[in-house]
C-alpha cells in the first residue's frame, strides 16, 4: 500500500502578495520608486543645514579639493593644461553639489550614481577616472573642517561609494591611466 502525501499547507502566492513582497524588498534596499506607491526620499531627513553650507561654498571647496588632489599627485598639473584644470575645477563643483544632496538625505545614491554615469564622458575627454577619484579624496579633505562628526561620517560614506565605483570603472578598457609596461609589451600585437 502506498502512502499518500499530506496536502500542502502552503498557499499559492497571489499577484497582490508578490507585489507587496517586491515593494517591501525595495523598502529594505532603499529604493523609493514612485510606481510602487512609495514616498520619495526625504531631502530633509539627513543633514540639511550642513548640505546648504556645503552647497554655498561649492566653488571654494572645489578649489581646495583640486589643490589637495594636485598635492597628492603632482603629475595632474603636467597631464592637463589650463583648460583641463579649469574643467577639473568645474567637475569638483559638481561632485560637491552631489555630496550636498547626499548630506541632505543621508543617502549615498546621488554621488555613487554620478560616479557611474560620468565614466564614458571622462573617457571621451581623456581624463582618468583615478584622477576623479583623487578629486573626490580632495573633496573629503576640503569639507572635513566644516562638518560635524555625524555629518562627516555621512560624507565619508558617500565619497567612499563614489570612489569605489570610479576605481572599479577605471579597470575597464579605455581609461587613460598609465599601464603596466610589462603587460603593454606582452600584448603589443593583440
Amino acid at each position: 500500500m502506498t502512502e499518500k502525501s499530506a496536502p500542502s499547507t502552503e498557499l499559492a502566492a497571489s499577484p497582490q502578495s508578490k507585489t507587496f513582497i517586491r515593494a517591501s524588498a525595495a523598502i529594505r534596499l532603499g529604493h523609493r520608486h514612485p510606481n510602487m506607491g512609495l514616498a520619495p526620499i526625504d531631502m530633509k531627513g539627513g543633514f540639511p543645514v550642513a548640505a546648504e553650507k556645503v552647497r554655498r561654498a561649492s566653488l571654494t571647496l572645489a578649489a581646495r579639493a583640486l589643490e589637495a588632489a594636485i598635492d597628492t599627485d603632482p603629475t595632474i598639473r603636467e597631464r592637463y593644461d589650463e583648460v583641463g584644470l579649469r574643467r577639473l575645477l568645474r567637475d569638483g563643483e559638481l561632485v560637491v553639489e552631489r555630496l550636498s544632496m547626499c548630506l541632505a538625505a543621508d543617502d549615498v545614491r546621488w554621488l555613487r550614481e554620478y560616479a557611474e554615469w560620468v565614466a564614458p564622458i571622462y573617457r571621451r575627454r581623456g581624463v582618468s577616472l583615478l584622477d576623479l577619484a583623487a578629486l573626490c579624496a580632495g573633496v573629503r579633505a576640503a569639507v572635513q573642517p566644516d562638518l560635524g562628526e555625524s555629518e562627516l561620517a555621512a560624507a565619508d560614506r558617500a565619497i567612499d561609494a563614489a570612489t569605489a565605483s570610479l576605481r572599479k570603472n577605471s579597470r575597464i578598457a579605455g581609461d587613460r591611466h598609465k599601464r603596466n609596461a610589462l603587460w603593454k609589451w606582452m600584448y603589443r600585437g593583440v
